[in-house]
């Protein structure tokens, strides 16, 4: 997949679909935000992973110190701004090189690591603006598939950190099955316990509690964006299980 040019379809897709919209509406996904708020974050986080990759920093950077960091008022200027953040990371990898180590929340990778952040973290975003502005929302296939994969990724690294309990207890196991046509194994993914951590694979398996849908419904529902009773994911076995999953994961 290509990393930069998705991330920037997706950047600009979220900025459209703001455009126009009340900044002032609140976002119910995001709670005691509205779209003034969430476009800010996007904007602001596209530019401090940037400042990250043209710095090489190997050490956390406040995103409030970040170069340029806060949206212009006029609402036409503002989606500039977000698009100009968007084409500083694709520049900054450039320059920096992909493979350059430099700082991430999940340690160091390298630089090309914050254009799949930003892609998936965009993707989401606007997926809470759409559900503010009652539009529709959809991924591409392969884009949603990838975006469970990543969140998977953070998860095994994040889950159960500073004490927390895991999402997963004993021998259950959370499968999920994206039906789209054409994903094969990326569609797949088997989540289970191993060692005192969260491990996953994209093995066929039945599951302690399995669920089977398309591959966006079941990112945003996932991410904790849409409940599964409002989409049309079929869940198999012990909801309990995905409950405590879902309360159990960082976003």
């Amino acid at each position: 997949m290509d990393y930069a040019s998705e991330f920037v379809k997706e950047n600009r897709a979220f900025g459209e679909l703001i455009r126009k919209a009340d900044h002032s509406t609140p976002v119910p996904a995001c709670p005691g935000w509205n779209i003034e708020q969430l476009l800010k974050h996007v904007g602001r986080g596209d530019r401090w992973a940037a400042q990250i990759v043209k710095d090489k920093l190997d050490h956390y950077l406040d995103p409030r110190s970040v170069e340029g960091g806060k949206p212009p008022p006029d609402p036409d200027d503002a989606i500039s701004w977000l698009n100009g953040g968007a084409q500083r990371l694709i520049d900054a990898v450039e320059l920096a090189g992909v493979e350059t180590p430099v700082w991430t929340f999940l340690g160091t990778r390298p630089a090309s690591w914050w254009l799949r952040r930003r892609l998936h973290e965009a993707a989401v975003h606007r997926a809470d603006a759409a559900i503010a502005v009652g539009s529709d929302f959809t991924l591409e296939p392969a884009i949603a598939a990838d975006g469970i994969t990543e969140f998977l990724e953070r998860i095994v690294i994040q889950a159960g950190n500073d004490g927390a309990p895991l999402p997963l207890e004993g021998d259950d196991t959370l499968h999920l099955h994206a039906t789209d046509d054409g994903l094969g194994e990326a569609g797949e993914w088997t989540a289970a316990l191993d060692a005192g951590g969260i491990t996953w694979s994209h093995a066929h398996g039945k599951g302690t509690v399995a669920l089977r849908g398309g591959a966006t419904e079941l990112l945003l529902a996932m991410t904790r964006r849409v409940p599964v009773a409002d989409t049309g994911i079929q869940v198999f076995g012990d909801d309990a299980v995905w409950q405590r999953w879902l309360d159990r994961t960082p976003l």
